[in-house]
């Protein structure tokens, strides 16, 4: 329930911030409170990769539900993200805010406390929900609080505190792992979001978007969940039933018909959620074209890497989240000097040479294999990673906004992040469908030349599965180590290939921007 003592829900409230009028700490408060949000959202997506194996393993899960797991929340999140910052305009931002934070935590306890895989599969679902609520108000309310002078200073102080809990995230969760139980990491989010709640109820005032009188497009928004997630169901089901089944067959063919139908409604209902005509700019759809594939190829290659860590290598959960903090140490650090690339080079040679840096980190961890370094096999490839990244992000972040008329930078910048939400959501399909078949087809070649009854069993027992030591229960000596030879080394096989695929991506990318940036940007189109 909103607290009847909170201000009036209109740009007047607002006007009085901005003045100062409504008490010199009211946007202290309002940035503090998105921050923390922000931060919710950063570390639950980042300690749950790291946590895989683990519910993996303890479950007794297939691959196909752990990539579930991933997929049910980043459904929810990328087919909601935009009506749920419309929403925000239109019924009050801080509004949905604190009911986006409220389903996000109790979904977070919900999943830390799920009897099973289908509880907890909903929960995940529930939880998408939640955050596509509370993620877009978040900066709204930023934007609705401090005045263009402000602003930028306001959202640079916010990235640069979510970016430091994007790099405790991963290592958080890693130690909870080790020391305690996957499920740990989810009571994480109720803890840190009751203070958040308070903070929105008595301190952040009320905003809407006076000219937001259109209808939520409901029938665009539903029509991408079922197109989106017809698709992914039969993708991560296409490794064990093969292309034939009927079921993989028919879930691919309607998710994309559904998701045609998308378009083709987007282009005749009088409010859509994602403006078909935006996309007559060669640029802009260029660029969404690029986070597309370049944000599939880090998705995949996030998703995999603590199964690379843990599982070939044999390092702790500790020891696989510490592997992230270059990239966000990197990220963090040269933020402003990439804010300023596009001043000094424009957004085309960037938006080139940052997909290309990326395909070399991902080539570098393809070449790891089973052996290595812990430092040449990871923490030098996801230092070039980072710099490609680097690279990218703030111009490409730029190319959205100077692509459109800045009347509708907003809703821009909503579908860039919508288009790399969708990329994370593919990722996990796509790249867990290739790893897999790889994995199993290495585990065949094996198979037939294992020295006994009982490594041949393991053999079998691991397919299907990232995770290797139940099938090396109940071996001992010698035909434990063989067995695990061959698991590690036919995972380390899907894991090159899937490494290889994200290179591949990223070079795409890259090839985008070639095509479709000028060299000089003119003057935004008149949509």
């Amino acid at each position: 329930m909103i607290n009847p003592k909170a201000r009036p829900c209109d740009e007047a409230a607002i006007r009085a911030v901005r003045a100062g009028e409504c008490g010199t700490n009211t946007k202290a408060w309002v940035l503090v409170g998105t921050i923390l949000a922000s931060a919710i959202a950063f570390i639950d997506e980042s300690v749950v990769n790291i946590a895989l194996p683990a519910m993996e393993k303890d479950l007794g899960a297939s691959v196909a539900v752990i990539q579930w797991i991933v997929s049910a929340y980043t459904l929810c999140l990328a087919a909601l993200l935009l009506i749920g910052g419309a929403a925000g305009d239109r019924y009050g931002r801080r509004r949905l805010f604190v009911i986006g934070m409220t389903i996000f935590a109790a979904t977070s306890l919900w999943c830390g406390l799920a009897g099973g895989i289908a509880q907890l599969l909903v929960a995940r679902a529930a939880q998408g929900i939640g955050a596509a609520l509370m993620i877009p108000c978040s900066l709204a309310l930023i934007g609705a609080t401090f005045d263009e002078a402000e602003r930028g200073k306001a959202i640079g102080t916010w990235a640069g505190v979510t970016s430091i809990a994007a790099a405790v995230g991963p290592l958080l969760g890693g130690w909870i792992v080790d020391h305690a139980t996957w499920r740990a990491i989810f009571l994480i989010n109720p803890v840190l979001a009751v203070p958040t709640i308070w903070i929105a109820l008595r301190h952040i005032p009320e905003s809407r978007d006076p000219h937001a009188t259109g209808a939520l497009d409901w029938r665009g928004a539903m029509l991408s969940f079922a197109g989106l997630g017809l698709l992914v169901f039969g993708l991560i089901a296409l490794p064990n039933w093969g292309w034939r089944n009927l079921t993989v067959a028919g879930a691919i063919v309607c998710g994309v018909a559904l998701l045609v139908a998308f378009i083709l409604v987007e282009m005749r209902v009088r409010h859509p959620m994602m403006p078909p005509a935006l996309f007559r700019s060669p640029m802009f759809s260029g660029v969404n074209a690029l986070t597309l594939l370049l944000y599939t190829a880090l998705g995949g290659a996030f998703f995999f890497l603590p199964f690379d860590l843990m599982q070939v290598h044999g390092y702790s959960a500790t020891i696989a989240g510490a592997s992230f903090l270059p990239f966000t140490i990197v990220m963090g650090g040269l933020s402003r000097w990439s804010g300023g690339l596009i001043d000094r080079v424009g957004a085309r040679l960037p938006l080139i040479v940052g997909p290309a840096i990326c395909a070399i980190g991902y080539g570098l961890f393809a070449m790891a294999g089973a052996g290595g370094s812990y430092g040449m096999s990871f923490v030098l490839p996801i230092v070039v990673l980072s710099l490609g990244m680097v690279v990218t992000v703030a111009p490409l972040t730029t190319a959205v906004i100077n692509a459109v008329p800045a009347t509708q930078t907003g809703v821009a910048s909503g579908i860039n992040n919508s288009v790399a939400s969708v990329a994370s959501l593919l990722a996990v399909a796509i790249f867990g469908a290739v790893a897999l078949g790889v994995h199993d087809h290495a585990l065949d070649g094996h198979v037939r030349a294992a020295a006994t009854p009982a490594v041949q069993h393991a053999i079998d027992a691991a397919r299907g599965q990232f995770v290797i030591e139940p099938a090396l229960a109940g071996l001992q000596g010698d035909e434990r180590a063989q067995a695990a030879i061959i698991l590690r080394g036919s995972l380390a096989e899907g894991i090159q290939v899937a490494m290889g695929l994200a290179a591949a991506l990223a070079l795409a990318a890259g090839l985008c921007a070639a095509l479709t940036i000028p060299r000089r940007l003119e003057p935004a189109p008149t949509v």
